[in-house]
């Protein structure tokens, strides 16, 4: 083979393992990826079953229920628009409570409940998600698209 072929056959198993490297990475992020959607951003949209994401807002003012004998507590999480029954078994964080922010990642179950497998709550009393805090404007402003009321001051 002359010189000329073999840098192009070099070069084209050079490309095919950058490709297949790219693949693969792709892949992971796919597999890895957490999306963050509101209560009525899972109302609304098709949310895929049985995949881990996000839901973010409050906790409903009356709305947590802890089991007797177990870890289990079962809540809802709000935007003030739209609500989603949540059910976690483990500690919450200490801030969690009815009325603060929250965001508890999990899956959709078919009969519309999340169970979070993690819930995080707001570290300080200032601070909110940017996401979080747009989607509460949003639902509680609908005609002020363009504000950010609940943003500005983040805390950092």
């Amino acid at each position: 083979m002359k010189p000329r072929g073999r840098k192009l056959v070099l070069i084209g198993m050079a490309l095919a393992f950058v490709g297949a490297a790219i693949m693969m990475v792709l892949n992971a992020f796919e597999d890895n990826l957490v999306f963050f959607h509101t209560p009525t951003e899972v109302h609304d949209k098709n949310v895929p079953y049985e995949r881990t994401l996000r839901v973010g807002g409050l906790v409903a003012p009356g709305s947590v229920k802890r089991a007797e004998d177990s870890t289990l507590v079962r809540f809802e999480i709000t935007d003030n628009t739209k609500a989603i029954h949540v059910q976690y078994t483990g500690i919450l964080p200490d801030l969690f409570r009815e009325g603060q922010g929250v965001v508890a990642e999990g899956q959709l179950k078919k009969n519309g409940d999340f169970v979070a497998s993690r819930v995080f709550a707001r570290h300080d009393e200032t601070y909110m998600p940017p996401e979080a805090a747009e989607a509460l404007n949003r639902s509680s402003n609908p005609s002020e698209s363009g504000s950010d009321n609940l943003s500005e001051n983040k805390g950092y």
